[in-house]
């Protein structure tokens, strides 16, 4: 039970910054850096831990992107359900998450884009005419306050706090 423990400490630890070291986490959690290493390497090995990769502000960095979300009604297939028509659309390299969601839309498709056209053109033209999918809703990502975990506003410089009483 300890070693699920630590295994769970190290996950956050590196969920919250993949740069640390072995060495700073060992400190963190009160084991051997080994210890650490051998526990990151396991959890690599079984896929917990999939990839290691940075949340970028794109907007900030001056790249121009479209996003958005596309809410997709299916009729699932016979014997496989809803997995094979999300494994097919998470194939398109326009797609960046697929999930399958409660409610009245079965998949939520997130997909990046140039232009607003271009995303237009790729939900009707690879999305839509897809015999399972009944029905799309696109929905253009105007702004970021927060991604994974992050918040994007920046705090403001020299602005002075109300005083109250």
């Amino acid at each position: 039970m300890k070693e699920e423990k630590q295994k769970e400490e190290v996950l956050k630890i590196l969920e919250d910054n993949a740069r640390i070291s072995d060495k700073e986490i060992a400190k963190m959690v009160g084991m051997e850096e080994d210890e650490v290493k051998n526990i990151i390497s396991e959890l690599e090995n079984k896929g917990i831990i999939r990839k290691y990769k940075a949340v970028l502000n794109l907007e900030k960095a001056g790249i121009e992107t479209v996003q958005a979300v596309i809410d997709v009604k299916l009729s699932p297939e016979r014997n496989t359900g809803y997995d094979s028509v999300a494994e097919r659309i998470s194939k398109f390299p326009e797609v960046k998450s697929v999930r399958l969601v409660s409610g009245e839309y079965d998949l939520s498709v997130r997909v990046e884009g140039n232009t607003m056209r271009e995303v237009a053109y790729f939900v009707a033209e690879k999305i839509a005419p897809l015999e399972q999918v009944r029905n799309t809703v696109t929905h253009f990502l105007l702004k970021t306050y927060k991604e994974n975990g992050e918040i994007y506003k920046e705090e403001e410089k020299g602005k002075r706090l109300a005083v109250t009483l």
